[in-house]
């Protein structure tokens, strides 16, 4: 049945070489606030795409639009090249599954999947069929004829999503979808609700503020602030190779350095920092050879001694070395924290493993110790 379900959905994306949605420079207001400003944006077919941002920003706004139950001020809304924007909710072949679910209370799992169906006018004995392939392919077998209320938040989970996908949609938003489940479920229906998508080969639109789960999932990250895009890229670019200083802070953890470019010495920029010295990171494309700029460097990229290493990196060119004393140290299970406070004043914190069950070689608070780096592991952004 998850065969003809693929099959159908798939025959309906756009064509070869042409994104399934286009967000044309959309813009949204409510009153004198800017929602959502001049953004464009390219989803192709079959893609898990995840909108990233903080609150306030757009992100929610901008999904209730490709749902319908918004209306853009300007800019067009492209599904498969026809605008979409002045059709009605029910009318566009899109569903939305909502952050509580939005399951109705009296009706039973069954009834609650055939709802859309019903007030679409398919026939008695199609609904049936399509209410059945639902359950099956969330596994749901067997609570057909329990309410909401009799079960579990995972199992609400797959009522919401079965009840999304039973119109087959060519495009499903999912609007914080694991925000409601705790830390282990949530990580277990990230893997089901990527296998499911996989499966049928839908193109999902997911919203969160849950970056381990935008990271997680998604095939690429649009990361909203204000109202506009920031930077769209895969996880692992987003991650490594920010475009600015704010996404760079928003995405993970990351020490930033502020100084003063001060020469380019084969291919690597120094950048003197007033409270932590020069250090060495490889020059972006087209990067100035003064001026301001930060150093940006991941903490799980810091490497924490007792002496500095003897050897340089294998093309020659000089490690980092920034001394300093732990002034704290962050405990979680798989990795410690260990926060430096180096010799002129800066704070880096160093993500180490934990490796060993009870690690008597650790360091401890008050500890000197040499933090470093490699110049190819830092990110030069402008102020």
């Amino acid at each position: 049945m998850a065969n003809a379900i693929s099959s159908t959905i798939t025959a309906e994306t756009g064509a070869a070489g042409s994104p399934l949605l286009r967000i044309d420079a959309v813009t949204k207001k409510f009153g004198g606030f800017t929602a959502v400003d001049g953004l464009s944006l390219d989803i192709k077919a079959g893609e898990f795409f995840a909108l990233l941002g903080p609150s306030g920003c757009g992100k929610t706004t901008l999904l209730r639009m490709l749902a319908g139950f918004e209306t853009p001020d300007a800019g067009q809304i492209l599904l498969n090249g026809s605008d979409i924007a002045p059709m009605l909710p029910h009318q566009r072949p899109v569903n939305m599954m909502f952050q509580n679910y939005a399951l109705f209370p009296h009706l039973t799992v069954r009834d609650n999947i055939a709802f859309g169906l019903k007030r679409a006018g398919l026939p008695r004995k199609e609904i049936k069929a399509r209410v059945a392939e639902m359950v099956a392919l969330v596994r749901l077998e067997g609570l057909e004829k329990r309410r909401p209320d009799q079960l579990s938040g995972g199992q609400r989970q797959r009522v919401a999503l079965a009840r999304a996908l039973a119109r087959r949609p060519q495009l499903l938003l999912l609007d914080e979808p694991l925000g409601a489940l705790d830390k282990k479920l949530r990580e277990n229906t990230q893997r089901e609700l990527l296998e499911l998508q996989r499966r049928l080969g839908l193109t999902f639109v997911v919203v969160t503020h849950d970056q381990e789960e935008a990271m997680t999932m998604a095939d690429r990250i649009g990361v909203m602030n204000a109202g506009k895009l920031e930077q769209v890229a895969t996880p692992r670019h987003l991650y490594e190779e920010p475009v600015s200083r704010w996404v760079a802070e928003f995405v993970g953890d990351i020490n930033i350095l502020e100084g003063q470019i001060s020469r380019r010495d084969a291919g690597r920029l120094m950048v003197s920092v007033p409270q932590a010295g020069i250090v060495a990171a490889v020059a972006p494309q087209g990067a100035s050879d003064s001026g301001n700029a930060c150093v940006a460097i991941r903490p799980e990229k810091i490497r924490l001694s007792r002496r500095a290493p003897v050897s340089d990196t294998a093309d020659g060119h000089a490690i980092n070395r920034l001394e300093g004393a732990v002034s704290d140290i962050g405990y979680l299970g798989g990795a410690s924290i260990y926060t430096v406070r180096l010799d002129g004043g800066a704070m880096l914190r160093a993500s180490l493993a934990n490796t060993a069950r009870l690690d008597v070689d650790a360091f401890g608070v008050g500890q000197r110790v040499v933090a470093w780096f490699a110049p190819d592991d830092c990110v030069v952004l402008g102020r």
